[in-house]
This record gives structure tokens, sequence and C-alpha cells, in this order.
């Protein structure tokens, strides 16, 4: 229903990944304001107030996993955000060692691959949870 009513508003949610006609993937990219429960949390609330856009969700269909999308699917979010003035680029990915982890800590992707696109660590008020940053 709340994703309901942001598509209704005109608002974008994100983008999709496809791969020829098949959606496999889909990132929530928008401006931080768009997410109000980010500053709710002592880990995540806002490093400044510069304008800056968030990545909080990535998805990629199970079957396309460790092919490279999740690269794509940030660096086409980014170029979006850029393309809607966006200067600034926040994630709030997982960083851990583990090889395994439960799939609902990992929807905002992983520390070394946003690292790998060029992201710094920016603040650190969790061990496993950064706020990371892409200067566009």
């Amino acid at each position: 229903m709340a994703l309901e009513k942001i598509i209704q508003s005109g608002q974008v949610p994100g983008i999709l990944a496809y791969l020829g006609n098949e959606p496999i993937g889909w990132s929530s990219i928008a401006p931080r304001t768009t997410f109000p429960v980010l500053d709710r949390s002592p880990t995540l609330k806002r490093v400044d107030d510069k304008p800056v856009w968030s990545i909080v969700c990535l998805f990629i269909a199970k079957e396309y996993r460790h092919l490279g999308y999740s690269k794509a699917l940030i660096q086409a979010g980014c170029a979006y955000a850029r393309a809607q003035g966006a200067k600034i680029v926040e994630a709030y990915p997982l960083k851990s060692k583990k090889t395994k982890v439960q799939s609902y800590n990992s929807y905002m992707g992983f520390h070394k691959t946003f690292k790998e696109l060029g992201f710094k660590d920016t603040v650190s008020r969790s061990q496993i949870r950064p706020i990371m940053r892409l200067f566009l």
C-alpha cells in the first residue's frame, strides 16, 4: 500500500534492472528526505545537512546473484540520481566477513561492492553498517 501511494504521487521509488525483457533486479534510490526512517535510526541518522540521495534497498533475483548485476544496478542508480541533479549518493551496506548472511541483512548491499565502485566510508556508528558516500 505504501509503495502504491508513492507511485500514485508521481515519485519514482527506484529503478529496475532488466536482462533482455526480464526484470531481474530493483534498487530503491531517491532523495534521503524520502526515507524519514533513516533519521530515526541511531546508526543511520544524518551525517550533515548536505542534500544527498540514498540507496536503501537492492534486490537481485536469486538466479542472477553473484554475477555483477548489483554493481550495474548501483551504477545505474547513481547515473539516474546525477541526471536528477544529485551531487552525493549515500549507501548503508552490510560490512561483514561472513560469506553467508541472512537475506534481510543484505538488502542494503555489501560494503565491498560499494567500495569497489568508489564509495567512501563517511561515518561508522556500527561495526557492521557504515554510511558510505559517492560524490558525483
